[in-house]
């Protein structure tokens, strides 16, 4: 039986995961859920799953968590903040952990799952965005498996040959194709784009996610981040990576060899079939998501990505080619931008804006220490904020 740590239970990816260990309760046992501050939803994980700890992001979440607990008998000991988060992901009687907290907040639990030569299921895409050379170090150097989670990099994963870590060129790879559905503005006029709400924003056409990723999906900067994620996973560069817009989210990447041949992996849009496929890997189990009935489907459709529509796209390459802090300050100007937006302090338009902005008046540093990714993550964070002031202010 393997015990498990789930970093953002109550997220998505964190609900989604029990879904499927709720299949297999003699295969895997949760040692430790961790979350923000729904408390309502992380009492009801730990009556049912009872793990031995329960963190919480938030000090004040974790006192009303361990008063919920205690009125019904619970034992699961109730921790908070960011040092327990890395004590979690470490701990000696934990075989995997599902890094499914979003943005920035994942970085130092993830890494100190990875550091800790744990199984890795990786959901925060933040991680290597931000520190991907210190990230795959950790891996490397601990024997640490590395499995992605994210629908696209799994499928690229699942169409690679075992042994591509040798190199993409000496395996035959030619090129990835990263497929995107293109969110719910794909077609929308872009004089339209200015107008767009936080709701608008959120409702994915094929995807049940979290409202920040949602928001990433509708600008394509999700996928930006992902070409940066797949570049430190399969160690290839962003020139053979290529982005492909594919409304119906059937096929979730495909992989190009020499020969000419492309392998594609389809499924149902269902975060639970790349959840499954890592917590069994190189098994098999049941996920409980519903069989692809290619006749329904009917067809499948292409286009490229359009980087005048989606610039956030052209900000995350040109990071990417950059290299160092680019990324993370990238990430963090976005992480801001985001949630100005969520929040109604800034348009839809203006979030590409707010990245360029700050990405030009912060310079990159080589990516040398977690520290200085960390200095660099605040210094952006900082530039965002008076740059999203000013617009707020009409320019002032």
């Amino acid at each position: 039986m393997k015990s498990l740590a789930i970093l953002g239970s109550t997220g998505t990816i964190g609900t989604n995961t029990l879904n499927v260990l709720s299949r297999h309760r003699d295969r895997f046992r949760v040692a430790a859920l961790t979350a923000n501050t729904d408390v309502e939803a992380m009492a009801l994980q730990c009556a049912e799953w009872q793990p031995q700890y329960a963190v919480m992001a938030d000090a004040a979440a974790a006192e009303r968590l361990a008063a919920v607990l205690a009125r019904t008998g619970i034992e699961t000991e109730v921790l908070s903040g960011t040092a327990e988060l890395v004590r979690i992901a470490s701990l000696a009687e934990v075989d995997q952990v599902m890094a499914g907290i979003v943005g920035a907040a994942g970085l130092l639990p993830s890494l100190a799952a990875a550091t800790a030569g744990k199984r890795v299921l990786l959901a925060n895409k933040e991680a290597l965005v931000m520190s991907g050379r210190l990230f795959m170090d950790a891996v490397r150097n601990s024997g640490a498996e590395l499995l992605p989670i994210d629908s696209e990099h799994n499928a690229i994963f699942q169409c690679l040959p075992v042994d591509f870590a040798r190199g993409l060129e000496r395996s035959g790879v030619r090129r990835i194709l990263l497929t995107a559905s293109g969110g719910p503005f794909r077609d929308r006029p872009l004089s339209e784009l200015s107008r767009v709400t936080p709701e608008q924003a959120c409702a994915h056409p094929n995807w049940v996610m979290g409202r920040k990723i949602s928001v990433d999906s509708a600008t394509m900067m999700n996928k930006g981040l992902e070409v940066i994620e797949a570049c430190w996973l399969f160690g290839t560069n962003p020139e053979k990576i290529r982005i492909v817009l594919h409304p119906q989210s059937v096929i979730h990447s495909m992989v190009e060899y020499n020969d000419g041949s492309v392998l594609s992996q389809m499924g149902n849009p269902d975060m639970r079939t790349p959840i499954a496929h890592a917590l069994a890997w190189p098994g098999r189990i049941d996920s409980g998501v519903a069989s692809l009935d290619p006749v329904a489907v009917g067809r499948l459709e292409f286009e490229d990505a359009d980087v005048s529509r989606f610039p956030c796209l052209r900000l995350a390459y040109e990071a990417a080619e950059a290299g160092g802090t680019a990324t993370a300050i990238l990430n963090a100007a976005n992480e801001e931008a985001v949630a100005a937006f969520l929040d109604r302090r800034l348009s839809f338009t203006d979030i590409p804006a707010v990245i360029e902005t700050t990405l030009a008046e912060q310079s990159a540093r080589p990516s040398a220490s977690v520290d200085v990714i960390l200095e660099d993550d605040a210094a952006a964070r900082d530039r965002a904020r008076s740059t999203i002031a000013s617009i707020s202010r009409g320019g002032e």
